[in-house]
């Protein structure tokens, strides 16, 4: 998988301890990669990157001190930096704008920093959010050309975050020049709303009904009819994972922005989700709350992959059913018997890879 071409190398991942870069760090150790994460503790309790305890450096720091970063890069000389360390969530970025700018502004271009003095390094990867674009509300998919934007803190946070890769990739790592002048490529990694067992975050649909479920309560659930593109974390991790073994094969076409979200049957509604998870779980109980007093979030979001599907070969391999089964069956597991199935849905995940089945299902 990936050509084993992180077999041995060292990747250092920021927001290790978060949802989706905990399952990343689980993935690049199975590849055989020698990972050195750097972040803040885990922001949740329970997390599950404490319940994984795996066995790999772990520096707990804040992305804003650059200082600790730039050491940090200079002792473990990484040759491939995957970035997700930020402030993630929207409702949070009202109630605490400076912190959500600093970190996903600043922390980012600390980020970029430390890759610029530290020639080891040979590929870096930042993720951004399908929340990036101006979002208005059209009916069809946002492609990698369209506008950066967003309404919110956060999702302005990230639409920066893109031109400020814009502008590091034209001024310090040139496509044009690579091989000349440097040897380090960046590229941009754009995902829509990512479920899967180990999220707790606040706020968030199929954490809060896990959590309302877990201690026998109906959940509230808010924006029913808002439409996202509900895919499962392994399959935008799959992918910024074969961004980043093309850019380590020297590929400095593909070192440019990325979109991955789920095939079209899963752009579904929250009160939709809502309606499919709970028939893998019939403890599972919510109901449509009625509320008037709260921020701006969008109605509608969709990603158009057409980009990672012909230049990448990338595609969705879970479809929506197994995709809400398999992130159901994680927190079943958990909460019922104690068990975590994250080494279970990952090998199922890459199995289906490499047997070559692209089809969903």
């Amino acid at each position: 998988m990936f050509g084993r071409i992180y077999k041995g190398k060292r990747v250092l991942v920021t927001g290790h301890t978060g949802f989706k870069g905990s399952w990343l760090v689980f993935w690049l150790q199975r590849l055989g990669a020698e990972v050195c994460g750097y972040a803040l503790p885990a922001p949740t309790e329970p997390s599950h990157w404490d319940l994984l305890k795996l066995d790999v450096r772990s520096e707990l720091a804040d992305i804003r001190d650059a200082q600790t970063l730039e050491k940090v890069f200079s002792v473990f000389q990484p040759e491939i930096v995957f970035h997700l360390a930020a402030q993630p969530l929207v409702r949070l970025s009202y109630r605490d704008p400076v912190g959500t700018w600093s970190t996903n502004i600043m922390g980012t271009l600390n980020v970029f920093e430390a890759c610029r003095k530290t020639k080891s390094v040979r590929a870096v990867i930042n993720i951004t959010s399908d929340k990036c674009y101006e979002n208005r509300e059209w009916e069809r998919g946002y492609n990698e050309d369209d506008a950066m934007g967003g309404h919110d803190p956060y999702s302005a946070s990230k639409g920066c975050s893109e031109l400020l890769t814009s502008s590091y990739r034209n001024s310090y790592f040139n496509n044009a020049t690579f091989g000349l002048k440097h040897q380090t490529l960046l590229a941009s990694c754009r995902a829509g709303n990512v479920i899967g067992g180990g999220d707790w975050a606040e706020d968030r649909l199929i954490p809060d009904m896990m959590r309302a479920v877990a201690v026998g309560k109906p959940v509230d659930i808010r924006n029913p009819r808002a439409t996202r593109p509900w895919q499962h974390v392994l399959e935008s991790l799959g992918g910024y994972l074969l961004v980043g073994q093309k850019l380590l094969e020297g590929r400095a076409e593909c070192a440019t922005g990325w979109n991955f979200g789920p095939a079209e049957d899963a752009t579904l509604s929250v009160q939709e989700v809502a309606e499919s998870i709970k028939r893998y779980w019939s403890r599972i109980d919510y109901r449509l709350a009625q509320v008037t007093d709260t921020p701006h979030e969008a109605n509608l979001l969709k990603l158009d992959c057409t980009k990672a599907r012909g230049l990448l070969g990338w595609s969705p391999v879970w479809n929506s059913d197994a995709t809400f089964g398999k992130t159901v069956g994680w927190y079943r597991e958990f909460y019922e018997n104690g068990v975590l199935a994250t080494e279970s849905d990952l090998i199922e995940y890459m199995n289906k890879i490499n047997f070559g089945d692209r089809k969903n299902g």
